[in-house]
């Protein structure tokens, strides 16, 4: 049985966020291929994660028998992310652009289950080369040979992140132009939005898909 982290951060609902909207598409799309499957999800946005603390950060390099009250409530908290995410036989993240960054409150969930010697920087982490798919929709386009190409900051923060750091299995859906039906200087670009719109979701359900044969195999 196939478990999924899906793990969502958009301050926008569903219906109207462009990162839920696709990756309600390859959930979806992966619970069609293990419909006896677990789901494990988070909504950051509605129910954010504690942003790390000097007691939890200093608990994670210190024995546990040597913690403090405060320490050891604040480590149990990581441990309960960390367990979850090395539960999770795939990953899936919405992490739309705010301010040419992720938002604050998937920081804080990074923060927190990036534990080094555990599942950051070691050889014997139980996440090394689980497959990661984040959604990292945005409002603009930062493509290569774009003028805002240099303020692309959440594709090569999370490649930092989950890739190098965290050694998983990193893909990314890149749904762009977003703002376009909302901003009246971008009505020119929305045929353009539309069409990323279309190729994300499209995306999606073929990821999902071919990422839940893989590991049925």
């Amino acid at each position: 049985m196939a478990t999924l982290l899906h793990i969502d951060s958009s301050v926008f609902p569903h219906g109207v966020s462009a990162s839920r909207s696709v990756t309600d598409a390859f959930r979806n799309a992966w619970q069609e291929q293990h419909p006896d499957g677990e789901v494990i999800y988070r909504d950051l946005s509605q129910n954010p994660v504690p942003h790390i603390t000097a007691d939890a950060h200093t608990a994670g390099f210190s024995d546990p028998a040597t913690h403090t009250p405060e320490q050891a409530a604040a480590f149990h908290a990581r441990v309960q992310l960390i367990e979850e995410l090395e539960r999770a036989d795939a990953v899936l993240i919405g992490a739309p652009m705010y301010n040419f960054a992720i938002p604050s409150t998937l920081k804080a969930w990074l923060d927190n289950v990036i534990l080094m010697g555990r599942t950051a920087m070691t050889e014997d982490s139980k996440i090394k080369g689980t497959p990661v798919t984040v959604v990292a929709s945005r409002g603009g386009s930062y493509a290569p040979g774009t003028p805002r190409e240099g303020y692309e900051f959440v594709q090569n923060y999370l490649q930092a992140v989950f890739a190098d750091a965290l050694a998983m299995d990193l893909d990314f859906i890149v749904p762009e132009l977003t703002m376009a039906p909302q901003n009246p200087d971008m009505t020119e670009l929305i045929p353009l939005y539309e069409a990323s719109r279309a190729r994300a979701h499209q995306d999606a359900e073929t990821k999902a898909k071919v990422l839940a044969e893989r590991l049925a195999a």
